[in-house]
């Protein structure tokens, strides 16, 4: 989270690879991806100033563009597999952005601007992998998936988001509908559209098209799926919640395991004698890459928020889970949901509070609350506003908790619960306190180091070495995509993760 919070932006058409929700149809009703460049436009003058407009929103969405040496590699694999859509003659029509995010994502936005995280390209293990994830980003935008969902998904998002309070709740032009765009996210849902089963097989057969064309193996597309499918499960254990789910990235997909068969049934029709997969030289540019949360934005350990900078801490509730932004750390889970940000402060928290209301209402309104309260946190002065939202017969308590930490600085908890039902949050808000340099200092960057495997090492011996204190093999198995039982070869490269 960076000092500084802004509005949730509301650009569109970026298609994540690893939030394909929605509802569609079969792999039956796919057309085949030599079919596909019939729906192939180059980009329009619109499409480039839209781009344009968009990037550096994108960029302060997503925690900013990552500048580690490995960039440059990226940007040419990026630019390469972009080329192949047809959208662009020269590579240089392409823009590609790795991103400084500790979530694993890639998308594209017309106007040819291509996006992957740091953190998605860690769990990769080839260039063939990471120019089919580009391209199947890619191949979204060449199908004009973001033009057909663009609609739905302005419709659906906040409901995606907060389904858990009632939808019934969510509908309509309602100050709760502003509340909802403006706290949880809808600017960031549209950012992210979901596509149906449909389209994401369609970018799936473009991406593995486009990696044949480039002269990769096309399998690159499945191995990826596989991959992010194993590190979905550890991440839903390691959270405490059912590893056996459909991970985010495939829930629209009751068989996660189908889409990797699927993409891999399908790259035998492309395969080429001796497509590429440069593993060597991928791995070296990967080396060294921050892994997770970046500690200049705060990290989150376990149900904690630390950030070193600002010397403050928070822990959510159990079953509420953290997602952390450029702007904001996320809260949610099935009681309600939330964010910790903050604004400009003088010292003054009528204001204070006023305008977090007013900017959760958006559009210049405000919303009616109650009279502020004040009190002390672990030492920290306090103060706080509740407001009562009627839409559609229902009611929301939404929620400003503010922190004065000095005469020019503040920061507070936004918060929406069913009525009567905002006391979920309670022990959240008298969580945070400041943390002493000592603490901060021991707030530690992790990152990929690429080792070679000598002669009597294990895995369970290399695994130990993760910067982890639990499911240490599970990670360093995913990470490399490799089984328990697999023997490890004098001289192979592997990937752990460091301080």
């Amino acid at each position: 989270m960076s000092n500084i919070s802004r509005k949730l932006l509301g650009a569109a058409g970026v298609i994540a690879l690893v939030a394909c929700t929605g509802s569609g149809a079969d792999a039956g009703a796919v057309q085949s991806a030599s079919s596909k460049s019939s729906q192939v436009r180059s980009i329009s003058a619109a499409d480039k100033k839209k781009g344009a407009e968009a990037h550096p929103q994108l960029l302060q969405e997503f925690g900013g563009a990552y500048t580690g040496p490995q960039v440059a590699y990226v940007v040419g694999v990026g630019q390469n597999i972009a080329v192949q859509s047809g959208l662009g003659d020269a590579r240089s029509d392409f823009t590609v952005t790795v991103l400084n995010s500790p979530v694993n994502n890639a998308f594209a936005i017309p106007g040819g601007y291509v996006y992957i995280t740091r953190q998605l390209m860690a769990l990769m293990n080839d260039e063939a992998e990471m120019a089919g994830v580009l391209g199947h980003e890619v191949g979204h935008v060449a199908a004009r998936h973001s033009q057909k969902r663009q609609k739905a998904a302005r419709r659906n998002s906040i409901l995606g988001v907060l389904g858990q309070i009632g939808a019934q709740v969510l509908l309509g032009d309602s100050a709760l509908g502003r509340i909802g765009q403006e706290i949880f996210g809808t600017g960031s849902q549209l950012l992210t559209l979901k596509y149906s089963r449909k389209q994401e097989y369609e970018a799936d057969d473009l991406g593995i098209q486009y990696l044949a064309t480039a002269g990769y193996d096309p399998r690159g597309v499945s191995t990826m799926l596989e991959s992010l499918a194993a590190q979905s499960a550890i991440d839903a254990r390691a959270a405490g919640r059912d590893a056996r789910s459909t991970p985010a990235w495939a829930s629209t997909h009751p068989d996660p395991a189908r889409r990797v068969s699927r993409a891999a049934i399908n790259a035998d029709k492309f395969r080429i004698s001796g497509g590429k997969r440069n593993r060597d030289i991928f791995l070296q540019n990967l080396d060294g890459v921050l892994y997770g949360d970046d500690p200049k934005q705060g990290v989150i350990e376990g149900n904690s928020f630390l950030h070193p900078d600002l010397k403050l801490k928070f822990t959510v509730p159990n079953g509420f889970a953290m997602q952390n932004g450029a702007r904001a750390v996320s809260i949610s889970g099935s009681g309600g949901q939330g964010q910790f940000t903050t604004g400009a402060y003088s010292g003054d928290r009528a204001r204070y509070i006023d305008s977090a209301f007013q900017v959760l209402a958006g559009s210049g309104k405000s919303i009616a609350h109650g009279g502020i309260q004040n009190t002390r946190v672990n030492g920290i002065p306090a103060f706080y506003a509740q407001a009562r939202v009627s839409s559609n017969n229902s009611q929301v308590d939404v929620t400003v908790f503010a922190y004065e930490f000095s005469k020019s600085s503040a920061f507070h908890f936004a918060t929406i619960a069913p009525a009567g039902k905002g006391s979920v949050f309670s022990p959240m808000y008298q969580s945070i306190r400041k943390i002493s340099t000592k603490e901060a200092a021991g707030i530690k960057a992790r990152k990929i180091d690429v080792v070679t495997v000598k002669r009597g090492d294990t895995i369970s011996g290399l695994a130990s070495k993760m910067a982890y204190d639990s499911y240490q093999q599970q990670r360093f198995l995913v990470l490399n995509r490799m089984r328990a039982n697999q023997r490890l070869q004098p001289g192979q490269k592997v990937k752990i993760v460091t301080y």
